[in-house]
């Protein structure tokens, strides 16, 4: 069973910065296909950034510049680095998996409930 473990979330002004940590139990995480999701209070889930497992990464528009995706092997890790961080990006922040590169693209484009394994989220609160 994928076990994944977020942490790092927090509450921040805007402009400051965090950076998110997932860690995966049960699994290799270089052999899976990586994302982190976020959801707002009354909105949908949507898609942050991606990364393949040949490095091939991607962004949400909103977080072009400010968010960067990166994976620590040996640690067994995934990790969102936040800059400039602005109200709007107050969030439940969840990573997910899939073997399967277009299921994770797909859901990263909107159907993320075909990707196959969640984490259980941290909460990101930016204030003005």
């Amino acid at each position: 069973e994928v076990q994944l473990v977020e942490s790092g979330g927090g509450s921040v002004q805007a402009g400051g910065s965090l950076r998110l940590s997932c860690t995966a139990a049960a699994i290799t995480l270089s052999d899976y296909h990586m994302a982190w999701f976020r959801q707002a209070p009354g909105k949908g889930r949507e898609g942050v950034a991606y990364v393949g497992t040949y490095g091939t990464t991607g962004y949400a528009d909103s977080v072009k510049g400010r968010f960067t995706i990166s994976q620590d092997n040996a640690k067994n890790t995934l990790y969102l680095q936040m800059n400039n961080l602005k109200p709007e990006d107050t969030a439940m922040y969840y990573c997910a998996a899939d073997l399967k590169w277009g299921t994770l693209r797909s859901g990263f484009d909107g159907n993320w409930r075909r990707v196959a394994s969640w984490g259980q989220g941290t909460r990101v609160t930016v204030s003005s």
